[in-house]
C-alpha cells in the first residue's frame, strides 16, 4: 500500500461532496418547512424545520472536520451534539407556546410537506450510508439523518390524525416527540464523542 496518503485524501474528498449535498438538501428543506409550518400553523412542520436547520449546521461543522485530525473530528461532533440539544429545547418551547396560545394546523399541508421531507431525508441517508463507519463526525451525520426519517413519518401520520380527528393535539404531540428525538440524538452524539475522546487519551 502506498504511503502517499492518496487513499485518505480521496476518502476525505468523497466525504466533502456528500456533506455539501446534505447541507444543500437540509438548507432548502429548512426554509420550505419553516414557511409551510408558519403558514399552516403546524407545530410538527416547524419542529421538523428546526431539525433540518440543526442538521444543516451539523453538516457544516462536519465539513470543517473532514480530513482533519481525530481530535478535531471529535470536537466537531461535540459541537454538533450541543447544537442539537439547544435546538431540541427550542422546539419544545414552541410546542408549549402553541399549546398555550392555540393553533389551527392544516392537515393536508402537513402530509404533503412531510412526504417531500421524507423523500429528501431518504436521499440523505443514501448519501451518508457509505460513510457511516467513518469518523465520529460522520457517524453523527448518520444519526441525524436517521432521526429525520422517523420525524418525517411522524409528521405525515399526525397530519392524517389531525384530518381524521379534527383536533390539533396530534400536531402538538408530534412536535413534542420530534423535540425528544432531537434531544436524544444530541445526547447520543455527545456520548460517542466522549467515548472517542477517551479512546484518544488511552491510545
Amino acid at each position: 500500500m502506498s504511503d502517499c496518503g492518496c487513499e485518505l485524501e480521496e476518502a476525505a474528498e468523497l466525504e466533502r461532496k456528500s456533506l455539501w449535498a446534505l447541507l444543500a438538501i437540509n438548507g432548502v428543506m429548512f426554509i420550505a418547512e419553516a414557511v409551510a409550518g408558519w403558514w399552516g400553523e403546524s407545530t410538527g412542520l416547524l419542529a421538523d424545520s428546526l431539525d433540518m436547520l440543526a442538521d444543516a449546521s451539523v453538516y457544516g461543522i462536519a465539513l470543517y472536520a473532514v480530513g482533519r485530525s481525530a481530535r478535531l473530528q471529535t470536537n466537531a461532533a461535540t459541537a454538533s451534539g450541543v447544537l442539537q440539544i439547544a435546538l431540541g429545547l427550542g422546539v419544545l418551547g414552541e410546542v408549549v407556546r402553541r399549546f398555550l396560545y392555540g393553533s389551527d394546523p392544516v392537515s393536508m399541508l402537513m402530509m404533503a410537506m412531510g412526504t417531500i421531507a421524507l423523500v429528501a431525508n431518504v436521499s440523505c441517508l443514501m448519501l451518508i450510508a457509505k460513510h457511516r463507519e467513518g469518523g465520529v463526525h460522520m457517524r453523527a451525520s448518520w444519526i441525524f439523518s436517521t432521526n429525520d426519517v422517523i420525524a418525517n413519518l411522524g409528521v405525515i401520520i399526525s397530519g392524517g390524525l389531525v384530518l381524521y380527528l379534527g383536533s390539533r393535539l396530534p400536531d402538538l404531540v408530534i412536535g413534542a416527540l420530534i423535540s425528544a428525538v432531537v434531544l436524544r440524538g444530541g445526547v447520543q452524539i455527545l456520548r460517542e464523542a466522549r467515548e472517542a475522546r477517551q479512546g484518544e487519551i488511552g491510545a
